[in-house]
Formats: C-alpha cells, structure tokens, sequence
C-alpha cells in the first residue's frame, strides 16, 4: 500500500460477537472480556472485519472512502446467464468510431479495477490514462517498433503481413489505460475487471500487447510513463466506441476439463 492505515476498534459499539476475530485472516483480533481488540497491526489490511461487524465498530484510518452498507439482504450479484452472454460476444476491437471516451466512463473503467482484490492487500496496481497524449506515446512506440520489425519479420509470417502504420498500436482509438503493476497477476485481474466495465458502458477493448511489450523495452517510454523501479506495464487496454458491430458469437474449442 501507498500509505499508512491502522484498524480501529470501537470498544462503545463491540457486542463480543467474535465475528472479526473468526475472519481476520491474518488471526490479529482477538475478543477478550466480551469485546473485541487488536493484538497486532501488522496485519493484512483486507477490512474483513471492518465488512463483517455488525455494529459497524471496527473501523480503518487513512482511505478517502468510506464503507458503503449492503443492505440486510446477499450482496448484489450478477446474473449468471447474461454475464457468460457480455463474455461470449465479447471481441478484440481493432476499428473505432471518432466518438470520444466520457471522463466519467474512464473514471468508471478504472475504478473497477481499483475495485479487484489484490495479492497480500497490496493495492499497488496503478494506471496512465493517455488520452490529450495519446499520439505522443504511439509515434514514440512506433519508432520502436520500425526499428525492430524488420528482424521479427525473418521468422514470423505473419509480421511479414504486417505494416507498422502510425496507428499500429491504438487504432485510432481516444483513450488507452496502462495498467501498472510490480505483481503481473495484480495487473492482469484488474485490467479483466475493467473490460468488463468497457463493455458495460457500451465501449469495444483492445489489448494491445505491441505497446506494452514496447514500453517494457524502451527506457525512453517508461520515464515518459512515469514508471519507479519494479513496475511494468502488465496490460494496455485501448477503450473507444466500436465502428463494426459484431452480429455473432465466434466459436471456441471446449474446455478442457479434469475432475480430480
């Protein structure tokens, strides 16, 4: 985490109910006397406790946002037949309309990433919105990519088929989100949970690998992208309005399946 947080626990409110004490993962609570109490802060950070009280009497300092209440009733949940439908017709979009991206679909794409639980709490995945710059980064990656092709070209054939135009990176899409990381599987869960997003708010996704393998390659591109010693771009995902509707599902092989 960027910052530093404590647990807090109201004693006013605890009930002794040993509800955190039995879900703190990290086995810091304990209830002694009929109230709960912090035997160590040392702890993960997940807000196990701060979700599972039921008096609302452990509380986490430090974060701007404040815990929203669920309701009496389960969590809200998605429905499991329109959800494999969205991932189904799902589809890499390589042909954007000129519309522009909302800021406040950007807002939403990201926060569903700063939504995606994390290995160990840490809640080091960050983003870089390139969107008034977005042709600075791409002809910068372009170059790059001129430079190398070339070789690539003797051993691949499809790169023999292949131009590096001046929108070979974003399509000429509006907005990119770069998805940064030190842990790759931080990275990857998060950027999932944004295309989902995307493609709640009606916008086609490209992940383009081309740009973040570029940016793991040129020292140039990782200062212009503001990048600290052990980050790395884990997913770039290239967000726009679709030009091309898709009419159908694309078919996919079964999956392969062992039951142990």
């Amino acid at each position: 985490m960027r910052h530093e947080h404590d647990v807090a626990i109201d004693a006013a409110r605890c009930i002794g109910c040993g509800l955190c004490e039995g879900d703190c993962p990290a086995s810091a609570i304990a209830v002694e006397a009929g109230k709960a109490r912090m035997v160590a802060q040392d702890c993960l950070l997940c807000g196990h406790c701060v979700a599972i009280c039921p008096k609302a009497a452990v509380s986490m300092t430090g974060f701007e946002d404040e815990p929203r209440e669920l309701g009496a009733g389960a969590p809200p949940a998605l429905d499991a037949d329109r959800l494999l439908e969205a991932i189904a017709a799902r589809r890499s979009m390589r042909r954007f309309s000129d519309e522009p991206v909302s800021e406040e679909d950007v807002v939403r794409i990201i926060e569903a990433g700063r939504l995606t639980p994390t290995a160990k709490n840490a809640q080091d995945v960050s983003y870089v919105v390139l969107r008034e710059g977005i042709a600075r980064f791409e002809a910068q990656a372009v170059r790059l990519f001129r430079r190398v092709f070339p070789f690539v070209r003797l051993v691949n054939s499809m790169a023999r088929r292949t131009s590096i135009d001046d929108r070979f990176f974003f399509k000429g899409a509006p907005v990119a989100i770069v998805v940064v990381a030190r842990n790759d599987i931080d990275g990857a869960l998060a950027a999932s949970n944004m295309e989902l997003m995307a493609q709640a708010c009606g916008l086609g996704v490209l992940y383009s690998g081309y740009f973040s393998m570029a940016a793991a390659a040129s020292r140039a591109l990782r200062r212009e992208l503001g990048l600290s010693r052990g980050q790395k771009v884990v997913a770039t995902l290239v967000v726009g309005h679709p030009a091309v509707r898709y009419r159908r599902t694309a078919p996919k092989e079964a999956a392969a399946v062992r039951w142990a």
